[in-house]
């Protein structure tokens, strides 16, 4: 059965590309929304897809699970989550973030939520966990997860292994720093992000000034670039040697040895990107030109085939500046997904906040691949 053309879904055909999304409007919650995009959402094989759910006008998310093969889709109001989940991209099983601790849960409605390990009470003290990880990721072996929290006044990173619960302290940061992302070849490697700082005493906001770092396990946190650099949205390359990252004229793909940049001069304006396993193809998405941002402001998202050189838009976001609009973060968020079978993104097609979905085929074929 090809789950997509199922009652879970509706065909919308983009009038301007002519290329048809699947949104999924089997409602498991009044929000559907997919992960960040610096996390996979699917299995490899692309059966289990996770998406965020909300029900406003609570403050958190909860997790809902399709299973594209069954079509069965399950929620599961145990996951209350604290930035972006991992998935086990071969059993489908969740790791997230709450409290000061990381929890993992299997895909079954049966399963039920256990304890990996916590940030140790002594390097907390009576301060508050804002947040555990920004969005947890695995290292190259496998064994630990990546924690940036933000405790009291400090950015405190450390790295928390997954079969004993054991917590490394790595670094502490008096000012935000986040978006730490284990390298996926290298185990004691790890991006971050300099990040714009809301003053909590003051109400000040301090903004980027260098944004992208790089730390190895036992040493000091040292910048991407020799000069301090303005970007956003970074993110690993598959081998470990490069990142990639948004700038105002683009995408760019940095090598962290040589400070080399590749700049796809695409797409104009992008929040954000993601490139495809094989490196070939790139998605995108951005807001018009001369739209000045606001949270749910007008969205759209495109592919770009690297092969050819083509580039097609093949969603346009209408604007929510309701309450679900301002406050779920609705950005399209768009990411290769099933080892680059499909595309997923959040869209506000259908007037609703939806999940979409797109194979990545239809794309290459819309762009001369």
């Amino acid at each position: 059965m090809d789950i997509l053309k199922s009652d879970l879904f509706t065909p919308w055909t983009d009038p301007q590309s002519s290329l048809t999304t699947y949104i999924l409007t089997k409602k498991a919650a009044p929000v559907h929304e997919v992960f960040y995009y610096v996390n996979n959402s699917m299995t490899n094989d692309g059966r289990y897809l996770w998406f965020y759910c909300a029900y406003p006008p609570s403050d958190r998310r909860t997790l809902g699970l399709l299973d594209m093969q069954t079509g069965e889709i399950n929620v599961y109001p145990d996951v209350q989550i604290m930035g972006a989940p991992h998935v086990d991209p071969e059993t489908g099983d969740i790791f997230w973030g709450m409290g000061s601790s990381v929890w993992r849960r299997g895909k079954r409605p049966q399963d039920t939520p256990e304890l990996v390990g916590s940030i140790p009470a002594d390097l907390i003290g009576s301060r508050r966990v804002e947040r555990v990880a920004t969005h947890l990721t695995r290292s190259a072996d496998g064994k630990e997860f990546f924690l940036d929290a933000f405790i009291g006044l400090q950015a405190v990173f450390g790295s928390l292994n997954i079969e004993t619960g054991d917590y490394q302290h790595w670094h502490s940061f008096n000012r935000n720093h986040n978006h730490a992302q284990f390298s996926p070849t290298d185990p004691d490697l790890v991006l971050f992000a300099q990040e714009n700082h809301p003053d909590p005493i003051t109400g000040l906001t301090f903004r980027i000034t260098d944004r992208m770092w790089l730390m190895r396990r036992g040493e000091a946190p040292r910048p991407v670039f020799s000069e301090p650099t303005v970007v956003t949205h970074e993110w690993w390359d598959e081998d470990g040697d490069h990142v990639w990252c948004i700038h105002s004229s683009g995408t760019w793909r940095v090598n962290i040895h040589t400070q080399e940049v590749e700049n796809l001069e695409w797409p104009v304006g992008a929040w954000h990107s993601h490139h495809h396993p094989n490196g070939k193809y790139v998605v995108g998405d951005a807001r018009a030109k001369g739209v000045p941002f606001y949270r749910g402001c007008p969205s759209w998202v495109e592919f770009l085939n690297r092969e050819t050189g083509q580039c097609v838009r093949f969603i346009n976001n209408p604007e929510r500046i309701d309450y679900v609009g301002q406050n779920y973060h609705i950005d399209p968020h768009p990411r290769f997904v099933g080892a680059g079978q499909y595309v997923v993104f959040t869209t506000t097609v259908l007037g609703d906040v939806d999940l979409g979905i797109i194979p990545t085929a239809d794309l290459i074929a819309a762009t001369g691949g």
